[in-house]
């Protein structure tokens, strides 16, 4: 299964959040962008585990880019 993983550096945590916007409240953190992802795979395998079998994820992303 191949998702979608925003990666975004936290000043305050002084590391990086991960959110994974096909999974609803799927999210984890880390110190380094290594960490993140470890930390987000293990998100995502345990929210897939607990989501109701009949229950379908959306399959379609929007991602753009904006400059301020």
């Amino acid at each position: 299964m191949r998702l979608l993983v925003n990666f975004v550096y936290d000043s305050e945590y002084k590391g990086y959040v991960a959110d994974v916007p096909e999974l609803p409240g799927c999210m984890s953190q880390g110190k380094t962008i290594e960490s993140a992802l470890k930390n987000v795979k293990e998100a995502i395998s345990l929210y897939l585990e607990t989501i109701r079998p009949k229950r379908k994820t959306t399959k379609s992303a929007l991602t753009t880019v904006v400059e301020v």
